[in-house]
């Protein structure tokens, strides 16, 4: 299809990182995939974020996506689980860019506006409006429906982005 863009939303986690691939034509969306990265907590941090790292590479390799959505976190109380968090995040921040894909970053509650209509809208509703939006999505997980939330938001303020960029004006 002319003007299709792939996707990659990315919501990152040690245990499970979830991803979302999405199609954006214009101001349309189809699903393309979705799923979860997952590590083994017995393991070695280091090898955790090896096999973090070697799922989005094959990932990446496998869907061709042209941009990346990733959304922050939240720091954790706990200072030891919010390092490794951040640790975590580094690499699914990192691995799109090494493909030479660019990047965009998006906040909880912006990825929840862009998607329900208000920040403050909880995993369920999230997850509800996820599948509402791409039919026949099969969520499987929680980490997968917040990761095509996050590209869905990207999709919108890109398209938001190109329209600016074109001289639209709101009237």
């Amino acid at each position: 299809m002319t003007g299709a863009v792939r996707l990659l939303g990315l919501d990152p986690g040690l245990q499970h990182t979830g991803w979302g691939m999405v199609e954006s034509i214009g101001n349309r969306l189809r699903h393309l995939a979705d799923g979860v990265i997952s590590t083994d907590a017995d393991q070695p941090l280091a090898e955790r974020l090896c096999t973090l790292h070697r799922g989005l590479a094959a990932l990446i390799e496998q869907w061709r996506p042209q941009e990346a959505a990733v959304e922050h976190t939240y720091v954790n109380k706990n200072p030891g689980a919010a390092l490794k968090l951040g640790q975590a995040r580094g690499v699914v921040l990192v691995t799109p860019a090494l493909a030479g894909i660019q990047v965009a970053e998006y906040q909880a509650m912006e990825v929840k506006r862009a998607v329900v209509g208000t920040g403050h809208a909880d995993k369920a509703q999230v997850e509800a409006m996820v599948r509402r939006l791409l039919p026949g999505a099969t969520i499987r997980r929680s980490d997968a429906a917040d990761a095509l939330a996050v590209a869905i938001c990207h999709a919108h303020h890109r398209g938001t982005k190109l329209a600016y960029a074109k001289g639209y004006v709101p009237a």
